[in-house]
């Protein structure tokens, strides 16, 4: 089994913390990363109420379990991304499960291909959120402002080398969304809980 590298320092005291129970802690990692926790509830569900809701069990799953998270497994914010798509994508199969249950229109096999998207579309906003600034930036100006390489370097005010560069490795880790195995893909729950 190959060593995982030591995980970061305010990832392990931030545990450690919340193992103690202090409550600063939680307001701190709230802070931090409540925005990416509604953003990703929000990209499965579709709806603000319920991302909300996900946003409110995954910081109390946090409270009530802060030994849930191994930092040897990953980083934090790797390990709230998978949570918040489990428990997003749960509520997610609730709802529809009881639409269907109702007799709503669509099959199971349609709610597992909403589920699959909603989660490959989630995977790949956190891959963009989590890349580095300028790979995230070289492709925004790509995807929404319809930039070449050429006017991208331009903007960025590097080589055009280093644009198709960025534009590249940017795709290469957007690619990745469809394989829940990959290396940028936030941990499976199950290793980590």
């Amino acid at each position: 089994m190959p060593k995982r590298d030591a995980p970061p320092r305010w990832d392990r005291k931030m545990q450690q913390r919340l193992a103690r129970g202090e409550a600063a802690a939680l307001g701190e990692l709230y802070d931090r990363f409540a925005s990416l926790v509604h953003g990703l509830a929000h990209r499965v569900l579709g709806d603000e109420h319920a991302a909300d809701g996900v946003t409110r069990d995954v910081f109390a799953h946090v409270w009530q379990h802060p030994d849930s998270y191994d930092p040897r497994q990953g980083p934090l914010r790797s390990w709230l991304a998978a949570l918040t798509n489990r428990l997003a994508v749960q509520r997610l199969r609730t709802a529809e499960t009881a639409a269907l249950a109702r007799g709503g229109p669509g099959t199971t096999e349609d709610l597992e291909r909403t589920v699959r998207h909603a989660t490959v579309a989630a995977r790949a906003d956190y891959i963009v959120q989590s890349m580095p600034a300028p790979l995230r930036a070289a492709l925004e100006l790509a995807y929404f402002q319809r930039r070449d390489y050429r006017q991208t370097a331009a903007d960025l005010g590097v080589t055009d080398e280093e644009a198709r560069r960025r534009l590249r490795l940017g795709l290469q880790l957007l690619a990745t969304a469809h394989d829940t195995e990959a290396p940028g893909a936030p941990p499976g729950i199950g290793g980590a809980a």
